[in-house]
């Protein structure tokens, strides 16, 4: 069995894609998912899966909800290893005493050609951000929903992603580890 970490993009957000913690719990049992733990409203669930392809199984996922409330949130997939991995790379520790002003952005995939030189123009002169594979980290003292650097931050680097601020980070590791 293979631990992972479901961050969920797009559900009970602003109104839109309602799917109750509940009901996502019985839909990843169904989906043969074991010891499902929910944390907060906003889409993160860790589970143990015999599934070894986290895409398959993230595409499972995501045309099940669509088949039982008529929506498909994008569904981002993670190893207890990597998601462990994109914790312990933090390059900014010193945010980590103020969780709600540090954040990982979870990507689909490594960017192939991110407008990094856009993105440094965007930044305030208190963020810092940095690009480490497939998660950009960004430390916005300020908050981020001030921060121009996180509101382009997906399209200038040309993939996908789903962010999350550290004090949900930490919990969905917690939840991991038990």
């Amino acid at each position: 069995m293979q631990t992972y970490i479901a961050l969920f993009r797009g559900i009970n957000v602003g109104g839109t894609g309602s799917l109750p913690m509940k009901e996502l719990a019985a839909l990843l049992q169904d989906l043969g998912c074991r010891e499902v733990r929910t944390y907060i409203q906003s889409g993160n669930a860790v589970f143990a899966s015999p599934e070894p392809d986290a895409a398959r199984l993230a595409a499972a996922i995501g045309a099940e909800v669509k088949a039982r409330r008529g929506f498909e949130p994008k569904v981002l997939l993670l190893s207890r290893a990597e998601f462990e991995q994109a914790a312990a790379t933090n390059p900014f520790p010193e945010g980590e005493s103020d969780p709600q002003t540090l954040h990982l952005g979870f990507l689909t995939a490594e960017p192939a050609s991110p407008n990094l030189e856009a993105i440094e123009k965007l930044r305030a002169p208190s963020e810092r951000w940095q690009l480490i594979g497939r998660v950009v980290y960004l430390h916005a003292p300020e908050g981020v929903g001030r921060s121009k650097l996180a509101a382009a931050s997906e399209r200038l680097l040309g993939v996908p992603l789903t962010d999350r601020n550290w004090r949900t980070v930490c919990k969905l590791r917690e939840l991991a580890a038990d």
